[in-house]
């Protein structure tokens, strides 16, 4: 292994050995740990030291690292207390995630550090979203991602490299390369002889380099970071390393050849780096043993402070609080002007006076610039706003989300528009396991609206006509909004961009350009959490959302009886509090809604109906909704079939003779 020191000083190579060791003497303690049971599971990093040391001293310490496993030294090396990480590792208090994330798994925006899910590739697309955020605010800055080679298969790879080069974001993309993904070798992940020929087709800058080099990995990430701050595009850097221990302790390494672990101890990073300093007379034995001596000694008190720490303590109630991130809505009540307004023009109104307000809201998605989108909800914002915040994206919802989320991390708001809601599902890993859960881990906001053109009866069959709400109310941390018209419409979306939690935004497709209502002019906001009465009744309660409120006004038309409607709007968090008002004051209740009846939100409620105000109903609960069927594209399937409407007549006759 060679070593070139360049301009380096002998203080500054003996700071890098420091930390090279100081990783490596706290995992040696760990593995003990694990034996003992004190700990419940550790991805060990031996070996692969130099990679995470030489990228975090070669960043200036405000610049985002996004950590995977095997990361342990970009948490030392940005002087994390001991004492915390031992804690985390112990699912106490004094750690990050208050218990609710283990070893790796966790960010801490005071360290500029932000960790890993266990689903390995969206990190690069959060990464891309924060040098997003430094172009937009003109900063000389970058962001650092780590991947395993095992992630360069997964999908988000591609996304988040394409669309970083696309955009000539300053990201550097950080492989590392130990030869397995768990059990599996290099040779059956892929076929290119190195992974960094995988930059070039993206149009970027690549190189691999000796991942165990400490000295190369440093000099490198520095150079790299330094031309990127001044003209920015994405970089692609491979570091060829090797893991000496199981992918988890409990996985062991006997599917490694011996010969294999032979070649790679001889080019451990700590020994040859200590070797090399020591030749050259930069390392004395008195010095090395010191800085054991001190680092053990800084372990051992880290390790009795966290022991005595007390077990954590919660409750249900603490829990909840830190689900979704805390905010009080101040209530904008509407001017005495106003217009009719199309549901779909009510959207575009509402989202222009965002933009107003919000002078860091940034619009992504697929044609929604110089185009206005697939709906034209955006039609003429680019010459308003620009294209630096008006954006066409790639085709790809994965890392545009995560690009948003990104965004948030450095204050800004995002929206990104699903061209169809179907489509989401290619972006789903980042809606459920990021934006969802980012503030209950650790604390982190996801200021991320995403608007959903959703449901049928405009006969575009089963890939862009479902209903697929009730994935996301489903998911703890997202708030689900659904309006049923134009000036709900309005103020739910000002609302949605006003709350710093994600807010997954339903329109209705079939309602953009069927339904127009009055609608003020000005801003205004709709309270998100809140269900309101379209009509009131006496002898039964409709109880639904969106298309369904519409359908359920024909048929109190018609009716004899005197109906009562309840418009959810929002169906995550639900407005309990209306629902059983409602039925306490009729005693009979038929939910309503388009999705699939299996499954469907009106489950949801029926139970709660039934379980806390059984005693207020004079018949079951009722439930109507789609046909358990994908949506068929026929118009004569699709709104005699499957559609609700034609079934809700006959339920509603018998449960009025119930």
């Amino acid at each position: 292994m060679q070593f070139d020191k360049k301009t380096l000083q002998e203080a500054q190579l003996i700071k890098l050995y420091e930390e090279l060791l100081r990783p490596r003497l706290i995992e040696e303690k760990m593995l003990i740990l694990l034996r003992q049971g004190k700990v419940s599971k550790w991805f060990s990093g031996i070996g692969q030291e130099a990679i995470s040391v030489g990228c975090a001293l070669a960043l200036q310490k405000d610049e985002k690292i996004f950590t995977m496993h095997r990361n342990l030294g970009v948490f030392t090396a940005r002087e994390m207390p001991l004492v915390r990480l031992f804690c985390q590792w112990q699912g106490k208090a004094m750690g990050f995630t208050k218990g609710r994330d283990r070893s790796f798994h966790f960010g801490a925006p005071e360290y500029h550090i932000v960790g890993m899910i266990s689903h390995l590739g969206p990190q690069l697309s959060l990464a891309a979203g924060v040098a997003l955020g430094h172009v937009l605010s003109d900063k000389p800055k970058v962001s650092l991602a780590f991947t395993g080679e095992g992630g360069t298969s997964q999908g988000e790879f591609h996304e988040a490299l394409n669309t970083a080069a696309v955009w000539k974001l300053p990201v550097i993309f950080v492989i590392e390369n130990n030869g397995y993904g768990l059990s599996t070798p290099t040779k059956e992940q892929f076929v290119c002889n190195d992974l960094a020929d995988k930059g070039p087709g993206y149009g970027m800058k690549s190189v691999t380099i000796d991942g165990n080099n400490i000295l190369e990995v440093y000099h490198t990430i520095s150079k790299i970071a330094g031309e990127i701050r001044k003209n920015p595009e994405p970089w692609l850097v491979e570091c060829k390393t090797f893991r000496m221990r199981g992918h988890e302790e409990a996985s062991g390494t006997k599917y490694v050849p011996q010969e294999l672990m032979d070649f790679w101890a001889t080019k451990d990073p700590v020994q040859n780096f200590e070797n090399y300093l020591t030749a050259e007379g930069i390392l004395k034995e008195e010095v090395k043993n010191e800085l054991i001596r001190r680092i053990k000694k800084e372990i051992d008190e880290a390790l009795q402070k966290a022991d005595n720490e007390p077990a954590i303590l919660s409750s249900e109630e603490g829990e909840m609080a830190d689900v979704y991130a805390p905010f009080q809505q101040k209530t904008e009540a509407p001017g005495p002007e106003t217009e009719e307004k199309r549901f779909v023009d009510a959207i575009t109104d509402g989202l222009d006076q965002a933009m107003t307000r919000h002078d860091n809201l940034i619009l992504m998605g697929q044609d929604i610039a110089e185009y206005g989108g697939v709906f034209k909800v955006t039609q003429g914002f680019v010459e308003k706003y620009g294209k630096h915040r008006v954006r066409n994206t790639p085709l790809c919802e994965s890392a545009i989300v995560g690009i948003g989320l990104g965004l948030s991390m450095e204050g800004y708001k995002a929206m990104v528009e699903m061209q169809f809601a179907d489509f989401v599902t290619c972006g789903f890993n980042q809606i459920i396991n990021n934006l969802a859960k980012l503030h209950y881990r650790w604390g982190e906001k996801a200021d991320v609206v995403i608007r959903m053109p959703s449901g049928g009866g405009v006969a575009a069959g089963p890939f862009h006509s479902q209903s697929n709400e009730a994935w996301f109310a489903h998911t703890p941390g997202l708030k689900v909004v659904y309006p049923s018209n134009a000036y709900d419409a309005k103020g739910l979306l000002i609302s949605a961009f006003e709350d710093p939690n994600p807010v997954m935004y339903f329109e209705h497709k079939a309602l953009y350009r069927q339904n127009a209502t009055e609608v003020p002019k000005g801003y205004y906001n709709v309270p998100i959490g809140k269900a309101v009465l379209t009509q009131e009744g006496n002898d039964v309660s409709i109880i639904t959302y969106g298309l369904g409120v519409h359908w359920a006004l024909e048929l109190a038309e018609k009716s004899e009886h005197n109906i009562e409607i309840l418009d959810l709007r929002t169906l995550l968090p639900l407005d309990y509090e209306a629902i059983v008002k409602t039925v306490r004051k009729t005693g009979k209740v038929l939910v309503l809604h388009e999705d699939t009846l299996t499954g469907g939100l009106g489950g949801e409620i029926a139970a709660y109906i039934s379980e806390h105000c059984f005693e207020y109903l004079d018949a079951p609960v009722f439930r109507v909704g789609g046909l358990d069927s994908p949506i068929p594209f026929t118009k004569s399937l699709e709104d005699h079939i499957f559609m609700p409407k034609k079934r809700l007549s006959d339920s509603f006759d018998k449960l009025m003779n119930y």
